[in-house]
């Protein structure tokens, strides 16, 4: 620990990301990023906007983008929000609406990030826990004082709350703003998008890393009623006016203007989680029923921290949690038929081979 550090560094309690690993013959599903590359026109207009032009600052209010997404959303512009990654976008809601001297709330397990920033900008919170079931426990999450964040669906369990729980949440915190962070809900989940005309309270949160297979880009959007996205940038216009870069902007407008290609990569996405969950139920894992672009998996017979070990020394990276309520749970992403084809193999031989 530096001598130098400010009291805000050293008491920093940073994320900790899913392992990126340097060698190429791994199958890598451990990050839950798309298995299919981006559309051929999202690429080209990236490589377009590679020119002399990069030597200029990019557009700091991304009107065009906001247009898009609006269309999109069915929204209006002046709702949409655009930051670097939904992480940023998650950022800068937990400093443009929630307060140092009022607790927040979210599930007990969840997406690690809500946390992380929660202690980074001194805000008290209560983690919900879960039904028994792993399901977000709806009721619980009312009555928040400082406010309320939670993913639909959830992560890491890749369980979905229906519309009309969501909205049971937003009545049951009328006074306070509810996040709800829809990074995997393209996958099979209801969005949250069609409740902000009537919850002036409502932000909606969404990412092209999963859906439009472009992590490496980092562009994410927020939806909500024009009093939430004036705060948001507030806040990103005190940090940084310029958050998206040249080349972002033109993948991001390209990629959702190409909705047929994205729909049929979503499609074939949750085909392979369909009977990739239906072949670990076959060898008796456990397997919740995801609406994301992973599931969610307690092994049969053996620890799953083993199992993730195992297979991570044989070339396949999966997710192991090491806390308390999903210590016997591994996260697996969706990848191609042949990588999934291939895991489901190696897992088959290590319980003939290594369990009595």
């Amino acid at each position: 620990m530096s001598k130098f550090w400010s009291r805000t560094a050293r008491e920093a309690k940073p994320y900790t990301p899913g392992e990126q690993p340097n060698e190429l013959q791994v199958i890598k599903l451990n990050t839950n990023e798309n298995p299919y590359p981006p559309s051929p026109n999202t690429l080209e207009a990236m490589k377009r906007v590679v020119n002399e032009d990069l030597r200029k600052y990019p557009t700091p209010t991304v009107d065009s983008l906001k247009s898009v997404i609006a269309n999109r959303e069915g929204v209006n512009d002046e709702q949409v929000f655009v930051g670097n990654g939904s992480d940023e976008v998650l950022a800068f809601a937990f400093q443009a609406f929630f307060e140092s001297n009022e607790a927040i709330k979210f599930p007990g397990v969840t997406y690690s990030f809500y946390p992380v920033y929660a202690n980074l900008y001194g805000i008290p919170f209560q983690e919900v826990p879960l039904n028994e079931d792993f399901t977000i426990n709806v009721d619980g999450m009312k009555q928040s004082i400082g406010g309320v964040i939670f993913p639909n669906p959830n992560a890491p369990t890749g369980l979905a709350l229906r519309l009309n729980q969501v909205e049971k949440v937003l009545q049951g915190n009328p006074n306070s703003v509810v996040v709800v962070d829809e990074a995997y809900v393209e996958f099979g989940a209801e969005s949250a998008v069609q409740l902000v005309e009537q919850y002036p309270n409502l932000l909606v949160t969404k990412t092209l890393s999963k859906s439009h297979a472009l992590a490496g880009i980092r562009v994410g959007y927020a939806i909500g009623q024009e009093e939430l996205i004036e705060g948001l940038e507030r806040i990103k216009n005190s940090f940084n006016s310029y958050t998206i870069n040249r080349v972002s902007l033109a993948g991001a407008e390209a990629a959702l203007r190409d909705d047929a290609y994205y729909q049929e990569t979503l499609e074939r996405v949750i085909n392979t989680r369909v009977w990739f969950k239906q072949s670990l139920e076959e060898l008796g894992f456990e397997v919740l029923d995801s609406k994301a672009n992973f599931l969610f998996v307690k092994p049969v017979r053996v620890e799953a921290e083993w199992l993730y070990l195992t297979l991570k020394e044989r070339g396949f990276y999966i997710r192991y949690f090491d806390k308390s309520k999903v210590r016997g749970y591994v996260r697996i992403s969706v990848g191609t038929d042949e990588e999934m084809e291939r895991l489901l193999n190696e897992i088959s031989n290590l319980l003939k081979n290594y369990v009595q």
